[in-house]
């Protein structure tokens, strides 16, 4: 590391059951392996914490519950524990930042991280992109999104992520292996899987009604709700539908998986897909948000959202062609164990870091480094 180890302040609201989590998590350990002090901000009950002090990260405990007192209690916490950097992974802690930051209260360097494709309303995301010395989006897609709806382009910095290598290549152990399979009772049906909260599974579930070989679909990480347990009820007996509610060890279902689907239309460069192709399954996900910046024709299959016969053929057109999953898994291994390894993801945030805290320097006065 050729700067000086930086002391950052890692913050979400958020942090239970999402890719999000698991990112952050891994970005913060490799940062705090680099040298820097990481601090994770974050609900005192939220998993993110759980994990974070497993992992032997300082935890922050906040209350996202009101607005004005998480801004005064991140002041506090910011000047107490004499942080360089925060960085905002969410909407609620984004905003409390961008009011400490317009009244004057935050003169350390304030980074935002836009994990999903924007929804927020140009105005506000404008407010905050000004507010902010870097703002990262994780992918192409992400960054093009946040210019077309006036977030400052000079302050946009893309950083996509990058996933755990030797979490995902750790033996199993095989009562995990075991629970995954009783769970999936595939009785040699292939199994297609996706990891997921609630992002458009109802499109493969309809899906499936088209889909003429037998098959499991397992939805992992998501319960059903009314809709998609109708739909699951009304499919033909010869497919299986499994709901499992969100698990922090998922891997052993990508074992027991033939390929993984994403049909989500927001994200912004999936963790799930990311993970799914690091151990060399076959992808087909939704031709939008971040998803064409991952898969290429030689690394997956891109289906048009929404649109459950295209998403049927194209599971048909896998499923019946063992040589092109191979070809496909085999690739998109590759590809993600080269240019998407957590490494290169920490390497390329810490360069933002510096960045953000050299601009802050700079408009005190300080002379440049």
């Amino acid at each position: 590391m050729s700067h000086a180890p930086l002391t950052v302040l890692q913050l979400t609201h958020q942090g239970d059951g999402a890719g999000s989590t698991q990112s952050i998590l891994n970005l913060s350990q490799h940062l705090q392996r680099r040298g820097h002090r990481v601090l994770l901000g974050c609900r005192a009950e939220s998993l993110l914490a759980r994990l974070g002090q497993e992992a032997g990260l300082a935890h922050v405990p906040l209350d996202f519950s009101r607005l004005g007192p998480l801004a005064r209690r991140l002041a506090e916490v910011i000047a107490r524990e004499r942080v360089d950097v925060v960085n905002s992974h969410a909407s609620v802690d984004r905003r409390a930042l961008t009011w400490l930051r317009w009244r004057g209260r935050l003169p350390q360097a304030f980074v935002v991280t836009r994990r999903t494709m924007p929804l927020t309303s140009p105005l506000e995301l404008f407010a905050i992109g000004a507010a902010a010395d870097r703002t990262v989006a994780v992918s192409e897609a992400v960054g093009r999104a946040l210019r077309r709806r006036w977030h400052p382009g000079g302050r946009l910095r893309v950083v996509p992520n990058g996933i755990d290598v030797a979490r995902l290549d750790a033996p199993l152990p095989a009562p995990e292996l075991a629970a995954a399979r009783a769970a999936l009772d595939a009785g040699g049906r292939p199994v297609i899987l996706v990891v997921a909260r609630r992002k458009d599974q109802d499109v493969l579930l309809r899906a499936l009604a088209w889909l003429t070989p037998p098959v499991v679909l397992a939805c992992v990480g998501v319960e059903p709700d009314a809709e998609l347990a109708a739909l699951a009820a009304a499919l033909p007996p010869r497919h299986r539908v499994v709901f499992v509610r969100f698990t922090e060890r998922p891997l052993a279902f990508y074992r027991l998986a033939a390929l993984a689907a994403l049909p989500s239309r927001i994200e912004g460069l999936s963790q799930a897909l990311l993970e799914a192709m690091a151990v060399g399954l076959p992808v087909l996900a939704s031709d939008a948000g971040g998803n064409p910046d991952l898969i290429a024709p030689d690394t997956g299959v891109l289906v048009p959202p929404l649109d459950p016969a295209a998403w049927a053929a194209a599971l048909a057109r896998l499923l019946e062609d063992p040589v092109a999953r191979a070809r496909l898994g085999g690739a998109a291994r590759a590809l993600v164990r080269r240019d998407f390894t957590l490494e290169r993801t920490a390497q390329r945030t810490e360069v933002v870091y510096q960045e953000a805290h050299e601009r802050r320097r700079l408009l005190r006065g300080e002379r440049p480094r």
